[in-house]
Parts: structure tokens; sequence; C-alpha cells
């Protein structure tokens, strides 16, 4: 009997794990950062253009639906201009975003959305602008495409919902465009 059991689980067990389909891939591309919020007096934020790359992951779970966990590196900040003074603060990530894809059209197009845990690891600055924060969390959303089976354009919008600097009432905002392969 136990025999029986421990088959009819692998089978059934099997056959659900045949209906997933797991893809790995590598993607890389443009972000256009800036901070979002805060008044500061006399001082403008401006776009910091930078990059990033890494792993991505799909999981299918129906014909429609799909998880995409990632890992990138990203560099975000912003340019800060005021008071005679031009100041770049481009702080380095690691970030996992975990999106949920809702595909609009057969395996093509989608949609992806979900949240985004970052860790700082790096920050360049060209003066001190104080502690930031080593953590950082996002709600990120875009458009993908699939141009063949494997390769695929993206754009994607990352609003902030914590702040990266200790004493600055701003959040990370960021755009990005990316290339990506699934094995």
């Amino acid at each position: 009997m136990k025999k029986i059991i421990v088959m009819l689980v692998f089978a059934l067990g099997g056959s659900s794990l045949q209906a997933q389909v797991v893809k790995f891939g590598l993607k890389a591309g443009v972000n256009f950062a800036n901070y979002q919020g805060g008044n500061i007096q006399n001082v403008d934020f401006n776009t910091l253009t930078s990059y990033h790359a890494g792993l991505v992951t799909e999981i299918k779970v129906f014909e429609n639906l799909s998880f995409q966990p990632e890992l990138l590196y990203s560099t975000q900040g912003s340019e800060l201009k005021g008071l005679g003074t031009q100041i770049k603060n481009e702080l380095g990530y690691l970030s996992v975003p975990v999106l949920a894809k809702f595909y609009l059209t057969k395996n093509r197009l989608s949609l992806e959305l979900g949240p985004q845990a970052s860790v700082l690891v790096s920050q360049r600055n060209n003066v001190s602008l104080g502690d930031s924060n080593t953590f950082d969390f996002a709600v990120a959303g875009g458009l993908s495409y699939k141009i063949t089976n494997g390769l695929f354009v993206s754009g994607r919008y990352a609003a902030g919902l914590t702040e990266p600097k200790r004493d600055a009432d701003v959040k990370n905002a960021v755009v990005q465009f990316s290339l990506g392969y699934l094995f």
C-alpha cells in the first residue's frame, strides 16, 4: 500500500512539474534614476543616467501567468543642482524584484508588477551627503515583449517606498529599459 501511495504522489507531482516551465536568463539595460518627493530649497533633482545588469528567471504557472524573480546590480540616485554647486549621488544596489507577469497576448506581450527589495552595496558622491540607508523597498511595474522565444525587451518603473538617505525626505524613482535573453 505504501508503494502505491508513493508512486501516486510521484506521478501526480511529476505531471505538475512538467506543466511548470522554468527558464533562466540574463538581462542588462539603462536606468534613468532620480529622487522623488522632498522639498529642499534652491536645489533641483536631475536625472542620473546609469545601468543595471543581472540574472532573470521566469517560472510559468499558468498559460497567461508567470513569476519572474530577478537578481540585479542597479545604480540609482540623482544629480542635485543648486546653491552654486552640482552634486552627483550614485547608489549601487543589489536588487531583487519578484514580479507577477501577466501575458496580454499569446506568450509575447506581458504586464509585470510586484515588489522590489534592494540592499546598498556601493555609494559614490563627489561630496559627502550624509549617511545612506542600506535597504530600499520599491514597487515595480512595466511591460515586456518577447521578440523571439528567448530574446526580450522590457520597460519598467520602480517607485521607492523608503528613503535612501537618513537625513533627506526623498525616495528613489527609476525608469529601466532592458534587453535580455531566456535560455
